[in-house]
């Protein structure tokens, strides 16, 4: 039996990755010939993941108060053969929610009530918050870099990402603290910490891990017909 989509993307146009520009900017032809351009709506480095020449997805708003009506919202890569990975990185806290909702991860025990983007620590807020006998403090990092099956977090030094894992850590052992990588693609089953590219984060990853910070790398399958969660990767520190 298919396992249920979580997420169902809108009717998506195939198309091939001409260049990004500007970070939010993608020009993409479409299977059409027709040449677009798309906001790209991830400000990330895309490591792995933007391939000039690569197939795309597109979705199109009919929203007049749009500047640009389309939104580039797959790649595909090829490390472990062709494989969609999500780009779109607004996407994961919605997913994430409705998986809450659906209480899709059993490692997180019963909880009463799921609350967005709390404030906590020094002007932060946390993705969620679940209510429970001891609150569950739960922030989301989205992960598409890959080499082979392995996944890693981050690509690219990240400040606000060290900041978090501080935070997080503080936390406990007074509430739980989690940290939920959103692995936004189907072809890894392992994940670690991006040490060759932010050697600060993997760090201070382990060293939360050792203070009582829970990890779930979250593996998630993409598709033009939406996203479904496969089941937890294995962590590899």
């Amino acid at each position: 039996m298919p396992l249920p989509l979580i997420y169902d993307f809108p009717p998506l146009l195939e198309g091939v990755l001409i260049k990004r520009y500007k970070r939010f900017m993608a020009d993409i032809e479409l299977a059409s010939g027709e040449t677009i351009t798309a906001h790209c709506p991830n400000t990330g480095p895309m490591t792995g993941v933007c391939h000039i020449g690569g197939r795309v997805m597109v979705s199109r708003s009919d929203n007049p108060k749009r500047k640009l009506a389309y939104t580039w919202e797959l790649a595909e890569v090829n490390d472990n053969g062709p494989t969609w990975a999500g780009v779109n990185t607004a996407l994961p806290n919605r997913v994430i929610q409705a998986a809450l909702t659906e209480e899709l991860f059993e490692q997180l025990g019963d909880y009463d009530t799921v609350k967005r983007e709390v404030p906590y620590g020094t002007n932060s807020r946390i993705d969620f918050l679940l209510t429970a006998e001891r609150p569950i403090y739960l922030e989301v990092k989205n992960s598409t870099w890959a080499q082979g099956s392995l996944c890693l977090f981050p690509d690219t030094v990240t400040t606000r990402g060290q900041k978090h894992l501080r935070e997080l850590t503080a936390l406990t052992p007074t509430a739980r603290a989690v940290m939920l990588y959103f692995i936004n693609r189907g072809d890894c089953d392992r994940f670690a910490p991006g040490d060759s590219a932010d050697p600060k984060y993997g760090e201070l990853l382990r060293a939360a891990i050792a203070a009582g910070v829970e990890v779930l790398p979250c593996r998630f399958n993409i598709s033009p017909a939406g996203i479904q969660y496969i089941g937890l990767a294995e962590l590899v520190l």
